[in-house]
């Protein structure tokens, strides 16, 4: 990370030193506690001559005069904290980062007593966080100004009860926490993160009292795994399936579970994909860095619900071992699968962890994440994942929690019609139903391999690496879904 910083919570005192950051409304511009840093009237001078008016993520930043005993002064506006979302605090938190600066201490000041509750200090403060990352890991040059990767930054927010805004904080910081371990996976060039060392960032969640397996492609032979075999046949680094349990629940509840595609970098195969634009494949993992992420977020916060979390880690290469179109492999399902073509490889990853999944676990639902079709990005633009289901109590769960944190679903239909488009003349079903409802086709796919278990499949394509900028999020690899299938656990599956 560029910053790193370490959030702490205060009641209100007297500020000296570095940067305060005084929070704004459309009815309050500029609080008694920024008047109470510069008692000399200039922030309202400032503030007219300006045009600042407290509106949403405005801000506006001046050096103190010389009779105030901190260096800088600036204010973040709210517009009307009583009408602001929990995602309207993180983006205000994300704003609230550009004002930095060179500064290493900054303040949070509070506005009038009650405008904001702690829980709302806590959503800024891990606005805060999220928008702070960034992964500079293998730059060794920088510019001279660009010291940030030795600074230690220290934000302390004012709170009248910052008792309730620390235990608040808690929940975050584990969010925080595991959206960054998931950006950190999908931003790792492939050299780097294979599907051993995949597995082994894995395993380090055991620290935190996650159970963790790995099998080994010995293992996954005896498994009849064939359809994630075949995927890496064509690399000389052998696959793995991580399994993560966390037992936050009561004992005898089925886990929730959630299955993600760790496609550490996809050459296509034998189809090959085009050169250009292929070095943004080391992000074919996204659904398996969002898995491990959430793992580690329920983990940290103690979640009260029993999940597991399963990926599937392989390479796609061509090579003179590499599966063929045409080829017909036996999943661990037993159904049968022709190969069209060895670049729709992720639906074979998942469909023998999806019935791991639920022949070792019976769980109560299964969530899978994959960037699986360059069609969803045709379909729903960056803004929005596929959600295809065949649960609509699930389905209507996970759009819920896409509008709360901002990490939005929109469901596309599953049918018969779509299913005769991988009906296969010599096996029981082929691995793509060609150029139309390419998304549809790979979700008809999946469906075939989950029975009567509520079901639902995200495919995040077009969120979880090379998405639009936001306040909260200024890396190529996004985390998407964490913090979704966070909110969807503590509204629909925590005891």
């Amino acid at each position: 990370m560029s910053m790193s910083i370490e959030i702490s919570f205060s009641k209100p005192a007297r500020v000296t030193g570095g940067l305060v950051v005084a929070t704004a409304t459309v009815s309050e511009p500029v609080s008694e506690a920024a008047r109470s840093v510069d008692a000399s009237g200039q922030l309202d001078k400032a503030i007219k001559v300006a045009g600042f008016t407290g509106k949403a993520l405005a801000t506006m930043d001046l050096l103190a005069p010389s009779s105030a005993e901190v260096d800088r002064i600036a204010l973040l506006g709210l517009g009307e904290p009583d009408k602001m979302s929990a995602h309207d605090w993180l983006r205000a938190g994300g704003k609230l980062v550009t004002l930095v600066g060179k500064a290493d201490k900054v303040t949070v000041l509070p506005g009038a007593v009650g405008q904001i509750s702690a829980e709302a200090a806590a959503d800024l403060a891990l606005g805060i966080l999220m928008r702070a990352y960034s992964f500079d890991l293998y730059k060794t040059k920088k510019g001279e100004d660009d010291d940030k990767s030795a600074r230690k930054i220290k934000v302390v927010i004012q709170h009248q009860d910052a008792t309730a805004c620390k235990k608040a904080f808690v929940s975050r910081q584990a969010v925080a926490d595991g959206v960054s371990l998931a950006r950190n996976l999908v931003n790792e060039p492939a050299n780097v993160l294979g599907p051993v060392e995949f597995a082994e960032r894995a395993k380090a969640l055991e620290g935190l009292g996650v159970e963790v397996e790995v099998l080994t492609e010995k293992e996954m032979k005896k498994l009849r795994m064939e359809a994630l075999l075949g995927v890496s046949l064509g690399s000389v680094r052998p696959p793995r399936l991580a399994i993560m349990r966390w037992q936050g629940g009561k004992p005898k509840d089925n886990p929730v579970a959630f299955v993600g595609k760790g496609v550490v970098f996809d050459t296509g195969g034998i189809s090959i994909k085009p050169a250009a634009g292929m070095e943004d494949m080391k992000g074919d993992m996204g659904g398996a860095a969002a898995v491990t992420g959430l793992m580690h977020t329920l983990a940290a916060r103690k979640a009260k619900v029993n999940a597991v979390g399963i990926i599937g880690l392989v390479e796609n290469m061509p090579d003179g071992a590499a599966q063929r179109p045409g080829d017909i492999v036996r999943s661990m399902s037993g159904q049968t699968i022709e190969i069209i073509n060895t670049d729709a490889e992720g639906r074979l990853v998942l469909c023998d962890a999806l019935t791991y999944c639920q022949e070792k676990f019976k769980p109560a639902a299964m969530i899978n994440l994959a960037t699986l079709t360059g069609a969803v990005m045709v379909a729903l633009g960056q803004h929005h994942a596929g959600l295809f289901s065949n649960d609509d109590d699930l389905s209507a769960a996970l759009s819920k929690a896409g509008e709360t944190t901002q990490e939005r679903v929109w469901r596309l239909p599953l049918g018969p019609d779509y299913d005769k488009m991988i009906d296969s003349k010599f096996a029981d079903m082929k691995n793509t139903g060609g150029r139309y409802a390419g998304s549809i086709t790979a979700a008809q796919f999946l469906k075939r391999f989950v029975g009567d278990t509520p079901w639902a499949h995200l495919d995040i394509a077009g969120t979880a690496m090379g998405s639009p900028s936001t306040e909260i999020n200024q890396s190529w690899a996004s985390g998407f879904g964490v913090r979704l299938l966070d909110e969807l656990v503590r509204a629909n599956y925590e005891a």
